[in-house]
């Protein structure tokens, strides 16, 4: 049995972070190396209804044939159910185009994910340790990643809890010891090559040498940080929900005037636009341009950004061009998805009353030829504005209405076979075809969401 006052150290804990549920089954995430052993032995010794997940990435030839094996007999000398898969991890790296390590994570975790539904478990338990969170301190710390970075290793995330945060390596190794308890030791975290192991063998050694409790003192910060960033986190939405708004179809406003009166304007704009794949240093530029560079834009992998006179703009970015579409006679074209156009011809008549929404054109059939063409808005295009009388530049007549740079991207018009304009879509119609008293027949083109 383990040492009791390991146990009570990791029963305590796991207590104070409420992360198990007396009656409910977990998975733990085996690898054979002390850690997870550990792990394992202390879920069995706790009387936690647990079972055990190996996987096999056939990363180190015969070494992870070894591990496997020896999972085996751990769990058949101990009574855990073992579950085991095998993963072509080059293959999947090499595929999306990934590192080794983040395909190792993907596959590991989605197997995880989809092993815990399967055998109706609450959550896998991985093995990481005090070191593990003292490192990724570090390592954060080193990248400038920001106040977030240097909150460690979080006890639970969502369906992963980490229950050995408390204790160290050389604790659980000692404990292993004491009870004689074997495990496979991987090689590669022996030798200094990547940066988290040139940390664990070079630095913290270094920084255990000017202060034995190094590592505790850091992840005592860690967890002081952790606190402390739960207030922050909670002041941070309140003002992000006062200066943002969302539209219908996902598109974030940032107000530009409510960002500069927020205490730590490069802090706000970094919890919004870092959940849209937004880099750091991405996030500082965008703070830049936000008061000096009106009109600048930014993309992440999956959304853009746009500095806009009075907001900062937000939305996916749309990997869909923009249609052309011909219009030969009256009926209901689909534009996209949600939209459509329909085109009708309309008998004037005492009662005919002309909309006044902007999602609505009439023109005098007699002055329009068809086909029409639906297309979007292009550089030197011209139009007469309804009311006007001589012609405008659509780039000039967009910013005077003070249309954002997205938008206008997405502007179309309706042209007849002539190449006239006849509608600048959703603004406003030509006053060369406009309805008049001479006007007999209308047609009316009308912009519908689906």
């Amino acid at each position: 049995m383990l040492n009791k006052a390991f146990l009570r150290k990791v029963s305590t804990f796991a207590a104070s972070q409420g992360l198990f549920v007396k009656g409910s089954k977990y998975l733990v995430a085996l690898s054979g190396g002390a850690d997870s052993v550990a792990l394992a032995l202390v879920m069995k010794e706790l009387g936690y209804d647990a079972e055990a997940a190996h996987c096999n990435f056939h990363l180190r030839g015969d070494e992870s044939d070894r591990d496997e094996c020896f999972c085996v007999k751990f769990c058949e000398a101990h009574g855990l159910k073992l579950h085991i898969t095998h993963f072509d991890t080059v293959g999947f790296a090499e595929l999306r185009k990934i590192s080794i390590e983040m395909a190792a994570r993907h596959l590991r975790y989605a197997y995880f994910s989809n092993l815990i539904r399967d055998i109706g478990a609450a959550a896998v338990c991985v093995a990481h340790h005090q070191d593990d969170s003292v490192e990724t301190v570090l390592m954060n710390l080193i990248r400038g990643t920001g106040i977030h970075g240097l909150v460690g290793i979080r006890p639970r995330n969502g369906h992963v809890l980490r229950p050995l945060l408390c204790v160290t390596r050389q604790e659980i190794e000692d404990c292993l010891s004491e009870v004689g308890q074997d495990y496979v030791i991987d090689s590669t975290n022996l030798v200094d090559d990547v940066t988290r192991n040139k940390i664990r063998l070079d630095i913290i050694p270094m920084l255990r040498r000017i202060n034995p409790s190094a590592g505790e003192a850091i992840a005592k910060t860690a967890g002081r940080v952790s606190e402390a960033v739960k207030t922050l986190d909670a002041i941070t939405d309140e003002t992000v929900k006062r200066i943002t708004e969302t539209t219908d179809n996902g598109v974030v406003r940032v107000s530009l005037e409510g960002l500069r009166r927020a205490p730590s304007p490069e802090n706000i704009l970094f919890h919004i636009l870092r959940n849209y794949s937004f880099n750091p240093s991405q996030i500082e530029q965008v703070c830049r341009a936000a008061s000096f560079s009106p009109g600048r834009t930014f993309y992440s992998p999956t959304h853009q950004v746009l500095i806009d006179r009075r907001h900062i703009v937000i939305e996916p970015v749309s990997h869909i061009p923009l249609l052309t579409m011909k219009i030969p006679e009256d009926g209901v074209y689909v534009l996209g998805q949600n939209t459509k156009l329909r085109v009708k011809t309309v008998n004037r008549s005492d009662g005919f009353v002309i909309s006044k929404s902007k999602s609505c054109c009439y023109a005098d059939k007699s002055r329009v030829c068809f086909p029409l063409t639906v297309r979007p808005y292009t550089t030197g295009d011209r139009f007469v504005p309804f009311g006007m009388h001589g012609s405008k530049l659509v780039s000039d007549y967009l910013t005077d209405i003070k249309m954002n740079l997205f938008d206008k991207r997405r502007q179309l018009v309706v042209e007849d076979a002539s190449g006239r304009i006849i509608w600048l879509m959703n603004q406003r119609p030509d006053n060369r075809c406009r309805i008049t008293d001479a006007t007999t027949v209308a047609l009316k083109i009308s912009f519908e969401e689906i």
